[in-house]
C-alpha cells in the first residue's frame, strides 16, 4: 500500500466490478465461446467463425459511431447483426440469432463464482457505508450473488458514458446526495477508474495490477484488495 495524498471525509464508496471483485479475463473467453457455439448450432451453415471476426466488426461500429461503444451490450448485440449480414445469413434471420448468440454470451459472462474474500470485504463494508457499483462492463450484479451489498448499480450505456467519462460517477453522487468529494471509489483501471474518478471531482483507491502503469496518482495505491481493511 502507498499513500499518496490525504484522504478527505468521504461518507460513500463505490466499487469498480471486473478484475477489481473478481478476475474477468477467463469468464470473457468461456463467453465468447458459448456465443460461437450457440451460432454454430442456429447458423451451421456459416461455419465455424472465429472471435477475432467479430471483434473487427465491434471495431468498424465502433469507428462509425463512437457512441455506441459506450453501451457495451448494445455494441456486441449491433455487431453481431452486422457480422451476420456480412456472412449471407438471410435478413428475415438475423435479429433472432443475433439475439439468441447475444443470450449466451451474456449467461455465461456473469458465470463466474465471486472470491469469499471479496464477498466478506463488501459485507463488512456495507455494514458502514453505502456502496454503489460502477461498472463500464455489463456483468449481472444479481447473477453474481453481490448486488444486496450495493444501494445503487450504475452501467455504462444506461446509466451514462462510460468511464473516465463523469456521468456514472456524477449519478452516482447524486443518487447518494452527496458531494463527489464525498465519493471514495475503488478500482483497477488507470485510466478509467483513477483518471475518471480524480476528474469527477471524486476520491480514488487504485488496485494496481502488475502490468499497470499510471502518472495520475490516486489518494491511496493498493496491491491487494484485503487492504482495503483500512476503511474499516
Amino acid at each position: 500500500m502507498h499513500c499518496y495524498k490525504a484522504l478527505h471525509p468521504f461518507t460513500a464508496l463505490s466499487f469498480d466490478l471486473d478484475d477489481t471483485l473478481y478476475l474477468n479475463g477467463p469468464v470473457i473467453e468461456r463467453a465468447e465461446l458459448a456465443m460461437q457455439r450457440s451460432l454454430l448450432q442456429l447458423a451451421p451453415q456459416l461455419g465455424q467463425i472465429d472471435a477475432d471476426f467479430w471483434w473487427q466488426q465491434r471495431k468498424a461500429l465502433a469507428a462509425a459511431q463512437p457512441e455506441v461503444r459506450h453501451d457495451v451490450s448494445q455494441w456486441r448485440l449491433l455487431g453481431l447483426r452486422q457480422g451476420l449480414l456480412q456472412l449471407g445469413l438471410a435478413p428475415s434471420d438475423v435479429n433472432e440469432v443475433a439475439a439468441a448468440a447475444f443470450n449466451a454470451f451474456y449467461l455465461e459472462r456473469s458465470n463466474l463464482e465471486v472470491p469469499a474474500s471479496s464477498h466478506q470485504l463488501l459485507a463488512a463494508l456495507a455494514d458502514k457505508y453505502p456502496l454503489v457499483s460502477i461498472t463500464n462492463g455489463n456483468a449481472d450484479v444479481h447473477q453474481l450473488g453481490i448486488a444486496h451489498y450495493f444501494k445503487h448499480h450504475l452501467r455504462a450505456g444506461p446509466d451514462g458514458r462510460m468511464k473516465p467519462y463523469p456521468d456514472l460517477f456524477h449519478r452516482a453522487s447524486q443518487l447518494l446526495g452527496i458531494e463527489p468529494a464525498q465519493l471514495l471509489h475503488i478500482g483497477d483501471n488507470a485510466k478509467a477508474d483513477v483518471q475518471g474518478a480524480l476528474a469527477a471531482g471524486c476520491q480514488a483507491i487504485w488496485l494496481q495490477l502488475p502490468e499497470q502503469q499510471s502518472r495520475l496518482l490516486p489518494q491511496i495505491r493498493i496491491s491487494a484488495l484485503d487492504q482495503l481493511e483500512l476503511l474499516l
